[in-house]
């Protein structure tokens, strides 16, 4: 009963925090569907020769996948870790200063094109069928970790950026320098979980998988 109720505060908490800053994420939404659009267009507009070669290295993937070839998951998590922990510091940093808003922007719609690119690739490889699946397997689990993660960071950068805008008196700063760096904390922490998910889920789902696809 416990435990219920504080899943339910901090369910709460959650929706509570979106709807003040309804407007935030409205814009980072849009920025990303933004990027997601650019994905799609540009591999349409991507010269045959690019496209084959992109389509040769899906299909060697799942050649290897077929295989039963096996990965090295401690070297796999140590270069997701790297990639996740980069990405994440520069977000962060852009997101920290008055200058380094559009960034942040661009940095969310640069998310959302890999992700559509990414996507489209493996579709354009294996059909709709086999690329779907392979998308649910091997992109969607750790997704739905990173995508909120990266809306709040770049939520929380023009939440602090709007504040240091307003607010004058240093008091007010200093504190939302500590909101600012206590929730950034907390939204890597859950990002860098997410490259376990990737690591050990999602190549766990793409071994179950591997005979549809």
């Amino acid at each position: 009963m416990k435990r219920r109720v504080e899943e339910k505060k901090k369910s709460n908490i959650i929706v509570i925090h979106v709807k003040n800053n309804w407007k935030a994420y409205t814009t980072v939404a849009i920025a990303f569907l933004i990027g997601i659009l650019g994905g799609v267009i540009l591999l349409n507009q991507s010269d045959v020769t690019k496209q084959n070669n992109l389509k040769q290295y899906i299909q060697n993937f799942v050649e290897h996948l077929h295989a039963g070839e096996e990965v090295n998951k401690t070297e796999l998590l140590k270069q997701v870790t790297k990639r996740n922990f980069l990405f994440f510091l520069f977000m962060w940093l852009a997101g920290s200063t008055v200058i380094g808003i559009p960034i942040v922007y661009a940095l969310v719609a640069y998310q959302g094109f890999c992700l559509s690119y990414t996507i489209s690739v493996v579709i354009a490889t294996l059909g709709a069928s086999k690329g779907i699946l392979f998308t649910l397997a091997s992109v969607l689990p750790q997704n739905l970790i990173y995508i909120p993660c990266l809306f709040a960071l770049a939520v929380s950068g023009i939440k602090f950026y709007q504040s240091v805008v307003k607010n004058r008196k240093m008091e007010q700063i200093k504190d939302e320098i500590f909101r600012h760096v206590s929730f950034s904390t907390l939204v890597g922490i859950i990002w860098l979980l997410g490259g376990a998910l990737e690591t050990y889920i999602s190549s766990g789902i793409l071994l179950q998988i591997e005979k549809y696809i």
